[in-house]
């Protein structure tokens, strides 16, 4: 269904027969930058708000009120949104710097902020842009919000052959794969900077197991040192490795 008109009007003709329906909403607002023109026209009756919308007058960047206004333009378009979602829906919308603050605290409080699943940086100009002031963005984002996070259905996006094949090991849970457990920034993480993380771990050379307490049965000491001699880290802490001695080899 193709609706053309203004969207507050289109979203209140939808609401009774859509209401608590539609399982995926995407929109992309405008972004506030001031150079949009965009125009506030909401056709309300109070003549305080209309003298201070100044009605049908472009919003651009001399509008020193242009974010407040922009606030009112996206609460009830929100609102309405929310009720149109089934409950095992999400909504994503589009937004750069200039309002993705705002747009974060509305979606909190409309949704819940519970319901925020993710801030999404979506690359637009790998280059950057070249009449950008100081830094040359190259991004801008997507928030995405579940009605009910406890309902919601996100499909997950299947591996590719070649990431596949990574997970070469087999257990009784299925395929796997081995990570390094030292961590691989010894720039930022080692052994001054997480000295908690940096102790040893002792291990059965015949099995594969480790023990944080070296035996007869464990009698080699292993240390997150680097091939070249640098004092690491390991990523887990002694209480998350005794938590999970099945998965240390």
């Amino acid at each position: 269904m193709i609706v053309h008109g203004d969207n507050l009007h289109a979203l209140k003709a939808l609401l009774p027969k859509y209401a608590g329906k539609i399982k995926c909403i995407y929109i992309d607002p405008p972004y506030n930058t001031g150079n949009e023109n965009w125009v506030y026209n909401d056709n309300v009756n109070s003549p305080l708000m209309q003298a201070w919308l100044e009605k049908n007058s472009p919003i651009d960047v001399e509008d020193m009120e242009r974010h407040d206004k922009w606030l009112c333009m996206m609460w009830p378009r929100l609102h309405l949104l929310h009720e149109l979602l089934s409950d095992d829906g999400v909504i994503f919308v589009s937004i750069d710097d200039n309002e993705v603050h705002h747009l974060r605290m509305l979606m909190d409080e409309i949704f819940g902020l519970r319901n925020s699943i993710a801030q999404i940086v979506v690359q637009t100009n790998p280059r950057g842009r070249s009449l950008q002031q100081y830094v040359a963005r190259t991004h801008e984002y997507v928030l995405m919000y579940a009605k009910d996070i406890e309902t919601v259905q996100v499909y997950k996006i299947p591996k590719t052959e070649k990431s596949l094949s990574e997970y070469n090991k087999q257990d009784e849970d299925g395929s796997y794969r081995l990570l390094r457990l030292r961590n691989t920034g010894v720039q930022f993480f080692n052994r001054e900077t997480r000295p908690n993380l940096f102790f040893p771990i002792y291990v059965n050379p015949r099995t594969g197991d480790t023990s944080l307490t070296p035996n007869i049965n464990f009698p080699v000491e292993v240390l997150p040192t680097t091939d070249d001699g640098v004092e690491g880290c390991w990523t887990w802490g002694k209480d998350k490795i005794n938590k999970n001695p099945g998965l240390i080899v």
